[in-house]
């Protein structure tokens, strides 16, 4: 199942059609899945505020239809999410989480070694999708991480988990992609602290965080020193840009030439925006006018996912945008320190998700692409399903 959403297609819909269909017939016949469904009904609620939000965007400015294409995924994940109030086989979602992130870092690998590929891109997207496919992998190696930790994890399937962990960032790092990789080190961090607090193995996790760094470290500084050196262009890139007031075609310049454009639309139209998807044709207007640089006439998306949403709806875009993220991780976030462990677990898995998306959307769209938003639909609202049913379970005192 995971690997559906690291693929688009007709190998994509005809599962999650079956899973929505199951889902929609749980909730129909089933009052058990109908209760548990209802204890998540903040995540649920804030999914729904933004579908409905890009619907009035979509009517107020007049769009075309495609517009729809991505909010409208949200009715899909809603109805999938009711597949989680069944008693599931947790160690089956979790091998098939792990085994994605191999069979991912391994196609990362090819790409790069076997194909010649600078900046591996996974299964599809081309390009432009080496951000977002880092930043998928890494949502896969802290799954598969966090079940390696779990202490009812079995010898077996923990050194699945720990390959799956190994070859998923191995597979991240060839992607160069610094703000996933930037974003992975505090969310990882919280992690490591999370499962210390609770397992009160200090020693045992500051040698596995230790030896996670160092790896990476011994990695990007030795075999590929293009991570390093795209990261220490960084100062120079801002100041060239600064200097300049152009983007001198750096992927730095780049960004902070659309970010600046970005915020010009937003200064322009600060309360209803321009519209879904229309900062394209925003940018191609400034540079044939003369006010925005023609290197970045070529891009669709400001490279930040905060303002786009001022850009497309102004600040109440923004406002919808931040619960969206805040309103389920504060659900998460109430249940890291339950006694019981399928809970507690869970509601971890929820936190480093909605965080790691929550930080890359400084740097990066993430939302705006089928294959990163149906994982973190299905993540989240399967999760926060998942909780309101073991909730639901929970023996009476």
């Amino acid at each position: 199942m995971p690997l559906c959403f690291a693929v688009s297609g007709r190998f994509k819909s005809l599962p999650m059609a079956l899973l929505f269909v199951t889902g929609v017939v749980l909730l129909a016949t089933r009052a058990e899945s109908r209760q548990a469904w209802r204890l998540a009904w903040p995540v649920i609620a804030v999914c729904m505020l933004r579908l409905l939000y890009d619907i009035g965007n979509f009517l107020s400015h007049r769009l075309d239809w495609s517009t729809l294409d991505l909010p409208a995924q949200t009715l899909l994940f809603l109805g999938i999410a009711a597949v989680f109030t069944l008693p599931l086989k947790q160690r089956v979602i979790a091998l098939g989480f792990s085994l994605t992130a191999v069979l991912l870092g391994a196609a990362s690998l090819y790409q790069r070694y076997a194909l010649g590929v600078d900046r591996p891109y996974g299964l599809n997207g081309g390009d432009w999708a080496a951000v977002e496919f880092a930043m998928y992998l890494l949502v896969l190696v802290l799954l598969a991480m966090l079940q390696a930790l779990r202490p009812d994890t079995r010898r077996g399937d923990r050194w699945l988990h720990v390959a799956a962990v190994a070859v998923g960032l191995y597979g991240a790092v060839l992607t160069q992609s610094r703000g996933p990789l930037l974003s992975f080190a505090p969310v990882y961090l919280g992690l490591m602290l999370w499962h210390a607090m609770r397992s009160r193995h200090w020693r045992r996790v500051l040698v596995l965080f230790a030896a996670t760094v160092l790896g990476m470290l011994a990695v990007t500084a030795t075999l590929h020193r293009e991570l390093v050196e795209r990261l220490t262009d960084v100062p120079a890139e801002i100041a060239s840009y600064d200097t300049g007031g152009d983007s001198n075609g750096s992927a730095v310049g780049e960004r902070l030439e659309m970010w600046r454009t970005a915020w010009q639309a937003f200064s322009e139209h600060p309360l209803a925006g321009i519209g879904l998807d229309q900062f394209g044709v925003y940018v191609r207007e400034q540079a044939a006018a003369g006010n925005a640089s023609p290197l970045i006439a070529k891009y669709v998306h400001p490279h930040s996912e905060y303002l786009e949403s001022m850009v497309a709806g102004g600040l109440p875009a923004l406002l919808v945008l931040l619960l969206f993220l805040a309103v389920p991780l504060g659900f998460f976030a109430r249940q890291l320190g339950h006694p019981r462990e399928p809970v507690a677990a869970a509601a971890a898995a929820g936190v480093m998700v909605i965080g790691m998306y929550a930080l890359c959307a400084f740097g990066d769209n993430v939302f705006y692409r089928a294959m990163p938003q149906s994982l973190y639909l299905f993540l989240v609202l399967g999760l926060a399903v998942g909780i309101g049913r073991l909730q639901r379970n929970a023996p009476s005192c």
